[in-house]
């Protein structure tokens, strides 16, 4: 991360590119929020068919299951509420940025 900072600043200063900064891995942070979203989803949607299963008198759910279930799809969700907050926040301060 500080060699992909220091590319960038070295571009920002006129420079080329070095070999570390084209070596360094590049991550797209709009795929790795969408990748967060889908893994909450994914985890919430779990959460609701084994409570659905739970309610439809299936024996190969059990109780200790679903509640293990929902408590980490309240985490992941609880999670996705705060990147969001602190997204929201980073934008207000951007905006309040004098030019």
């Amino acid at each position: 991360m500080l060699a992909q900072l220091k590319a960038t600043s070295e571009l920002a200063a006129g420079g080329t590119k070095s070999a570390a900064a084209a070596a360094a891995p590049q991550t797209d942070f709009g795929q790795l929020l969408k990748s967060a979203v889908d893994q909450a989803n994914t985890v919430q949607q779990t959460a609701d068919q084994l409570s659905q299963e739970f309610i439809r008198g299936n024996q190969d759910v059990e109780l200790h299951d679903v509640m293990i279930s929902l408590q980490k799809a309240n985490v992941s969700f609880q999670s996705m509420i705060q990147v969001r907050n602190r997204l929201v926040t980073a934008y207000q301060e951007i905006m309040n940025m004098q030019v």
